[in-house]
């Protein structure tokens, strides 16, 4: 179950492509690959040259099918909390990677999958993607990041898929406000790439300093966020950032006069 790394120099430093293959099996996810992804982004970590990172799913069939069936339906009470906690474990390592990870997303997305692509910061979508979290059609409920959805689709449609297990297509979940983009699938993975390029072109700590200070909106009160942002604004001048792009700016609209 291969976790395939690629990287490419962009912008200011390089960008990530992170490809889970599985394809034969929609890319289901069993604890082995569970482990392997969140090594591969774990990893990423001490990398200072990484400026995005993009998420997908080998072939055109699925970003992530779900969780593997066989592995849960040989669970006890104790081995399901190991696997669900090793799943969360993976979304976590999303969430808090210090870049931003976009989500291309192709066929199926659905139960872990689509929790995995709420885990990223950017999602976009081929025309042919399918979302869902089927997870009470098999006896179990939807937990973990399926908490993110009624944050990003809100309270009705988020009770609507979880309980009724339905599959929506990929126009109905951009204007529901999952994902962000819905283009060619044949295009994706370009685009992806020339979304990630543009966050590599802007500075890299306003970067890392602007995706700490999102985890802080959505987490806290708002009074609270807004104060998180004047300690941000500040912070980013410590790094030296703004003064040499701004200058950097400045300079190249002088020649150009």
């Amino acid at each position: 179950m291969p976790v395939e790394i690629g990287r490419k120099e962009r912008g200011t430093g390089v960008v990530v492509t992170i490809t889970w293959d599985n394809c034969q099996k929609l890319n289901i996810v069993n604890s082995a690959a569970i482990e392997e992804l969140t090594a591969a982004i774990a990893g990423l970590e001490e990398d200072d040259s990484v400026r995005a990172v993009i998420l997908r799913g080998a072939g055109k069939k699925a970003f992530i099918g779900g969780a593997d069936i066989n592995e849960m339906a040989a669970c006890d009470a104790e081995s399901a909390e190991a696997f669900i906690s090793g799943l969360h474990g993976l979304m976590k390592a999303i969430r808090e990677c210090r870049v931003p990870v976009i989500a291309a997303i192709d066929g199926y997305c659905l139960g872990a999958g689509m929790e995995v692509a709420a885990a990223c910061d950017i999602r976009i979508a081929g025309e042919d993607a399918k979302f869902g979290m089927p997870e009470v059609k098999v006896g179990i409920p939807s937990v973990i990041e399926a908490a993110l959805l009624p944050r990003l689709i809100g309270w009705g449609k988020a009770s609507y898929l979880i309980y009724t297990g339905a599959t929506i297509d990929v126009r109905t979940a951009r204007d529901w406000g999952f994902i962000e983009r819905m283009v060619t699938s044949d295009s994706l993975f370009e685009i992806a790439e020339d979304m990630a390029t543009e966050i590599a072109k802007a500075g890299p700590a306003a970067i890392r300093i602007q995706k700490q200070l999102l985890k802080v909106w959505e987490e806290e009160p708002l009074e609270e966020g807004i104060e998180a942002g004047i300690e941000a604004f500040a912070a980013a001048y410590e790094t030296g950032e703004p003064q040499a792009m701004m200058q950097a700016f400045l300079a190249k609209k002088k020649g150009a006069a």
